[in-house]
């Protein structure tokens, strides 16, 4: 085995069972993978530098194709109704069956940590098949110091073979497809797929099984903070396309990162050192710092179509996919923060892409309703996020990740609630959806109204405002903001027909009521009180 660059001699692939390697290129940064993608013919170069890759079949996660192993360990501390379980002996086939598929190739293997925090970070080693698969990797999380390599063995192994083909009788699996997760061996193994984005998902559940233990709070969520001390900062929860990149990345306020973070009792802090925005529709002018982003060596695009001759990327077209994406380093950012922490949030965001259109802008949340609605993770699936997903779909995705979620949710519910309550933190709920109707006749909120409504809620002049209670969520909407239209902030008025939003919110209701069943059990009253009400309703 030839071995390729910077690592730690004495625990290389050979430690996590590897074998009969033609190759293993270690650490390699940007330039040196660029040369080797292009050379295998993995991608393209795009105008203005960024590398261009397309991920066949797959253009976004696999969630039911991933699996967790039921061992002693994990038998009562996973969620099982939502993960995935095969058995040690299945995992130990696969694992053997992964070791032999990569004999005889070329690896990629890359030395990262996942969480800015060092008392609460994981080292993550990812061997991955292609070279743009290391190149993005290494943009999305942390990159160690040179020096630190030398001396670096990891906490948790990832193997990334999109060739490998699953046997669902032999592995006990679901398709060909695969993601499996041992958290006793901390190995998480990816098979048949070519999204990028189930390697970063991997280290994201790893740390959202092992943290809640060490009084850690594992979030899906963006986060940015003011340039003022006193200014706080603020996580904006979030499933992929309602837009916690987008919203977070604003050029008034520091940037800590896209996607994930943890809460200590330190404060917060990212878990990643890059960022993965969707591209589809990207504009100049509505999202600057992130299109910029595109024009730079170092940036890998998903899936993204360019032209053929001018290499200029179109991000209007969405032929592959409508999850187009781009990886880059947070340091492309101009704002972004270069520790990736900050202090405890004064305020929480839930964003919710209401597929709907019957609730309002922003609400302002009670504590308890906070927890009501984080459990209840009220969003819309967005079309390309999920493998056969074509339009949006309204789900309740519980934590406003569930798929990412190992544990119960109240594991994750009862920290929060926690820490809201220490913190004396203001909860806000912000419908990216749609207004004036729902998919298909309404359109999507003007990006320009949640910016604005969100300005006056970060600094604190929203809290001060008169406010309304809604008729049928039972939540406080103000009733004027400056720079927006007032209609805007009361649903009903932006329909047409009004007996058809009624129809239709009545709907939403009876669906948030019926999915909270599942979850009051393990929350208190006043929690079960903020649910909407038939009295809400009627009034």
């Amino acid at each position: 085995m030839t071995n390729i660059g910077d690592f730690n001699a004495g625990h290389g692939a050979e430690a996590v069972g590897l074998r009969n390697l033609k190759a293993v290129h270690w650490n390699l940064e940007a330039p040196r993978l660029y040369e080797e993608a292009l050379a295998r013919a993995e991608g393209l170069l795009a105008r203005g530098g960024a590398l261009v890759a397309t991920t066949g079949s797959h253009t976004g996660r696999s969630p039911k194709d991933k699996f967790v192993v039921r061992d002693a360990s994990t038998e009562a501390e996973i969620w099982w109704d939502n993960n995935g379980a095969i058995t040690p002996e299945q995992f130990e086939t696969l694992y053997q069956d992964f070791l032999t598929q990569a004999e005889g190739r070329e690896l990629f293997a890359q030395d990262l940590y996942g969480g800015a925090d060092p008392a609460h970070r994981v080292k993550a080693r990812v061997f991955t098949e292609f070279a743009w698969h290391s190149l993005f990797i290494r943009n999305l999380l942390i990159r160690p110091a040179r020096s630190e390599i030398a001396a670096y063995v990891p906490d948790l192994t990832i193997i990334d073979l999109p060739s490998f083909q699953a046997d669902p009788a032999r592995h006990g699996c679901r398709s060909k497809t695969v993601i499996a997760i041992d958290f006793a061996r901390k190995l998480v193994l990816i098979g048949g797929s070519a999204y990028a984005g189930e390697m970063k998902k991997s280290v994201f559940t790893y740390l959202n099984y092992i943290l809640p233990g060490q009084g850690v709070m594992p979030m899906h969520c963006s986060a940015n903070a003011a340039l003022d001390a006193e200014g706080g900062s603020a996580v904006f929860f979030g499933l992929s396309g309602t837009g916690k990149t987008t919203l977070s990345n604003d050029s008034s306020r520091q940037l800590l990162g896209d996607d994930e973070h943890g809460w200590s009792p330190e404060g917060i802090f990212n878990f990643e050192g890059g960022c993965y925005a969707k591209t589809i529709r990207l504009s100049r002018n509505a999202e600057p710092e992130i299109y910029a982003t595109t024009e730079r060596f170092g940036t890998v695009m998903e899936n993204v179509v360019i032209d053929p001759l001018s290499r200029v990327p179109d991000f209007d077209d969405a032929s592959l996919t409508e999850n187009t994406r781009c990886a880059y380093p947070l340091d492309f950012i101009a704002n972004a923060s270069s520790t990736g922490r900050a202090a405890h949030p004064k305020n929480i965001v839930m964003l919710t892409c209401d597929a709907f259109g019957v609730m309002p802008p922003i609400a302002k949340l009670t504590g308890a309703e906070a927890m009501y609605h984080f459990l209840s993770g009220y969003t819309a699936k967005v079309a390309g996020t999920e493998r056969g997903l074509t339009g949006p779909e309204a789900t309740f995705s519980t934590c406003f990740g569930a798929p990412f979620m190992p544990r119960h949710p109240s594991t994750y519910g009862n920290l929060l609630r926690d820490l809201i309550a220490k913190h004396d933190v203001d909860c806000w709920l912000v419908n990216t959806g749609w207004t004036g109707g729902g998919v298909g006749t309404g359109r999507r909120m003007p990006i320009r109204v949640t910016r604005r409504l969100l300005g006056a809620a970060l600094d604190g002049s929203l809290s001060k405002t008169e406010f309304r209670r809604d008729p049928y969520f039972g939540f406080a909407v103000p009733v004027s903001v400056p720079g927006v239209e007032p209609h805007v902030l009361v649903p009903y008025k932006t329909w047409q027909n009004k007996a058809a939003f009624a129809e239709t919110a009545t709907r939403l209701v009876s669906m948030f009521k019926e999915n909270f069943k599942r979850f009051e059990a393990h929350v208190d009253d006043d929690v079960k009180a903020a649910e909407p009400s038939a009295q809400a309703i009627a009034a």
